[in-house]
C-alpha cells in the first residue's frame, strides 16, 4: 500500500470516528484475527440481525430550499392485508411522537424504540437532509453552509406533511435534539399549542466547542484548530478518503464501538448495526455539518419547554456528548427528569435500548400521549451491568 493511501486510511477512520462522534488520539488493540475472517464475522452479522429493517408508511415533503426530506409513519392503525389503509376512527387526531436522530446516523437508529412502540402510539421517523434516504441538501450544492436552525424548519416541514394536526411528543438524540431545540426557537407557537412533552437523549444545548472528546489536555488545543480545516480538505476528496474508510475498515469499527458504547458488552450484532450506520453518511457530508455544532447555542431555547414534561438521558460514558451537557439541560428546566446510564456511551438507545424505550413510555404516560400504564412490546436485551442513576 503506498504512502497517500495509508494515510487517506487512516484519515478515512478518523473521519468515521467524527462521524460516530469522536476524534483522533484513540489507541487501538492490536488485531490478530485475519482480514479475511473478520470481513466474513462482519457479513454474518448483517445477515442475521434485523436491525434497522422497520419500515412505515412512506413519505417526502419539502424543505424551504427544496430539499426533498424522507419520513415514515407508523399508524395506530396499520393497513390491512391488501395493503389498504384503513379509515381513521372518528374523534380527535392521536397524538404523534416525532423521532429526530443524530449526526451520521439515520432514522434507523430508533430501531429498539420503533419495535417496542409499534401499535402504541403513531409514531413518525424521518432522516435529516443529506442523511439516510433523505436527499442532499440543495442549500449546501450552492455553496450555503448547514445550520441548526435549518435542521429546525427542516423538522418543521415534516410536522407539517406527516402530522399536520393533533398533539406531538419530540423526541431527539444528539443532533437530533438540537433539531428540536431549534424548532422551539423559531416556532413557538407550534410548542405552545400543540407539544406535549420532550425527550432529550445524549443532545447539548451549546458549548460543543468545548468538548475534549477524552483526549487528553495536550492535545484538545491542536484538535480545536486543525479539525474544522482537515474536515474541509478531505470533503474535498471524496473517492480518496471513501477508499481509505473501506480500506481501514477494522480500525474504524474499533474505535466506533468505543466513542459510541461505555459498556464491553454490546451485542455484536448492534455494533455492527452502529457501524453500518455510520459509514453509510458519505465524508463529504460529515464535512458539512461539522462547524454547524461548534457555534450551536440554543440555551434560551429551552425555556420554550419550561411548562411541559421534559425527559433528560446522558451516558456516563458519553464522549461526544458529555453527561455534563444533559446537567446543564437541567439547570435551565429545574422540572425535567434527568436520568444518567451507568456505563453508557453516545449511542444509548441502542446500548440500553429497554431503558431508554422505558423513560420514553414514561414520559409519554406523564404528557397523557398514551394512558398509563402501558405496556410496549419486546425492545432489545438488557446488558450485564446496566444500570440508570436519577439525575440530580
Amino acid at each position: 500500500m503506498s504512502e497517500n493511501w495509508r494515510k487517506a486510511g487512516w484519515a478515512g477512520a478518523a473521519i468515521g470516528v467524527i462521524a460516530a462522534g469522536a476524534a483522533a488520539g484513540v489507541a487501538v488493540e492490536r488485531i490478530t484475527v485475519g482480514r479475511g475472517i473478520r470481513r466474513k464475522a462482519r457479513l454474518a452479522l448483517d445477515a442475521a440481525g434485523d436491525y434497522g429493517a422497520l419500515r412505515g408508511t412512506e413519505g417526502t415533503c419539502r424543505a424551504e430550499d427544496g430539499t426533498e426530506l424522507y419520513y415514515e409513519v407508523d399508524d395506530l392503525d396499520p393497513p390491512s392485508p391488501s395493503g389498504k389503509r384503513r379509515p381513521r376512527r372518528k374523534g380527535p387526531a392521536p397524538a404523534t411522537v416525532v423521532f429526530c436522530h443524530g449526526y451520521c446516523l439515520s432514522q434507523d437508529s430508533w430501531h429498539f424504540q420503533r419495535a417496542a412502540l409499534r401499535g402504541v402510539v403513531r409514531s413518525v421517523y424521518w432522516d435529516q437532509r443529506s442523511h439516510g434516504r433523505s436527499a442532499r441538501g440543495l442549500a449546501q450544492a450552492d455553496g450555503e453552509p448547514v445550520t441548526i436552525d435549518q435542521l429546525g424548519r427542516d423538522l418543521k416541514a415534516v410536522i407539517d406533511a406527516a402530522a399536520p394536526e393533533g398533539p406531538l411528543v419530540l423526541v431527539g438524540h444528539s443532533m437530533g435534539g438540537m433539531t428540536v431545540m431549534a424548532l422551539a426557537e423559531q416556532f413557538p407557537e407550534l410548542v405552545r399549542e400543540r407539544v406535549l412533552g420532550v425527550a432529550l437523549v445524549g443532545t447539548s444545548s451549546g458549548r460543543l466547542d468545548e468538548v475534549t472528546y477524552g483526549l487528553p489536555s495536550i492535545g484538545q488545543g491542536a484538535v480545536r484548530r486543525l479539525l474544522p480545516g482537515v474536515l474541509k480538505a478531505l470533503g474535498s476528496q471524496v473517492e480518496l478518503v471513501e477508499r481509505g474508510r473501506r480500506a481501514t475498515a477494522d480500525l474504524f469499527a474499533g474505535m466506533i464501538k468505543l466513542y459510541s458504547f461505555g459498556s464491553r458488552e454490546v451485542d455484536p450484532g448492534v455494533a455492527r448495526f452502529a457501524e453500518r450506520l455510520i459509514e453509510a453518511t458519505p465524508i463529504d457530508v460529515v464535512a458539512e455539518f461539522y462547524p454547524a455544532f461548534q457555534t450551536h447555542d440554543k440555551s434560551a431555547a429551552l425555556q420554550r419547554f419550561a411548562e411541559l414534561p421534559v425527559t433528560v438521558v446522558a451516558g456516563d460514558r458519553d464522549m461526544i456528548t458529555p453527561a455534563a451537557h444533559s446537567v446543564a439541560i437541567k439547570e435551565e428546566l429545574p422540572a425535567a427528569e434527568l436520568v444518567v446510564l451507568e456505563e453508557t456511551g453516545h449511542l444509548m438507545m441502542l446500548e440500553r435500548p429497554e431503558i431508554v424505550t422505558g423513560l420514553l413510555t414514561g414520559l409519554l404516560a406523564r404528557a397523557g400521549a398514551v394512558p398509563a400504564p402501558t405496556n410496549v412490546g419486546a425492545h432489545g436485551r438488557r446488558t450485564a451491568g446496566s444500570a440508570a442513576q436519577p439525575g440530580r
